[in-house]
């Protein structure tokens, strides 16, 4: 027998026997006195009075007991099985992330091994160092900064390799703890929408400028890039529509996703509350 069907016995058993022992005490004191006759239930010993009193108060104590378990353990059933579904949702959302970036750099690499098998082996390497990264560790709940930082800068050089384009690249870092534990692929969307919508439109002077500061309390992403204002596209990806719902569920009430397009220059920048 489990534990749990043994300790459901034991606590119906108590019940019961708490129950039944006013009742029991009352009718051994009725049988035992003298007037246990019909002029006694006429006028009704006081022992039957205060028994049955009795048996109600615990009867109504024991089910207002037994109400508040089975709504505790309704609420706990239900906050565990939201608990669950937005982990899913979570991990549903993160598996979604650069799917086509690394189908992009395969078919890349399909043309690169013929001309260029040093270069492609280089891409091949950083290729695989990404997607370990976003498999494994991009399943975890939980990624140092520092991990996250080698992942975005692994994205970037593979960008430089795979671009037959002078791209100026600048990747400014001020962290005050490298150690920091963060949600994994947030900062991915946003990078990689610069490059997306931005160096790949230009054919010449292209620039991306990330800056990730942090401090104990905060941490700020930025991204600045140049764009081509007539090959801005109206369609909206699923990339930021992703991001902002893992904001939600992940950082409720604790981020901010802003945007800025002024000058041809386009500018997003994601703030996480660490406290």
């Amino acid at each position: 027998m489990s534990f749990k069907k043994y300790y459901k016995k034991t606590f119906i058993f108590i019940g019961v026997a708490i129950l039944l022992y006013p009742l029991i005490i009352t009718m051994y004191e009725v049988l035992t006195t003298e007037k246990h006759s019909v002029v006694f239930l006429e006028n009704y010993h006081p022992s039957v009075s205060i028994g049955v009193f009795t048996t109600y108060i615990i009867l109504f104590i024991f089910m207002v007991g037994l109400g508040f378990y089975w709504l505790f353990k309704q609420i706990s059933a239900t906050l565990t099985l939201k608990k669950e579904q937005q982990k899913m949702e979570v991990l549903h959302l993160q598996s979604q992330v650069n799917p086509h970036f690394f189908f992009n750099m395969l078919n890349n690499l399909y043309g690169l091994v013929a001309k260029d098998s040093q270069k492609a082996q280089a891409l091949i390497l950083k290729l695989s160092d990404m997607m370990r990264y976003s498999i494994y560790d991009g399943q975890k709940s939980s990624v140092t900064i520092a991990e996250e930082v080698a992942y975005l800068k692994n994205y970037i050089e593979l960008h430089k390799m795979r671009y037959h384009k002078e791209i100026n690249v600048k990747f400014n870092t001020n962290i005050y703890d490298e150690n920091v534990e963060i949600v994994p692929l947030l900062f991915i969307n946003l990078l990689e929408n610069a490059f997306k919508h931005g160096v790949e439109n230009l054919y010449d002077n292209a620039f991306v400028a990330i800056d990730l500061t942090t401090n104990k309390n905060e941490i700020i992403f930025t991204v600045e890039n140049n764009f081509d204002p007539e090959s801005i596209s109206e369609t909206k990806g699923i990339g930021l529509k992703n991001l902002k719902r893992r904001l939600e569920l992940i950082y409720p009430k604790k981020h901010s996703l802003s945007f800025k397009s002024m000058d041809e220059i386009y500018t997003s920048q994601l703030t996480l509350q660490l406290s």
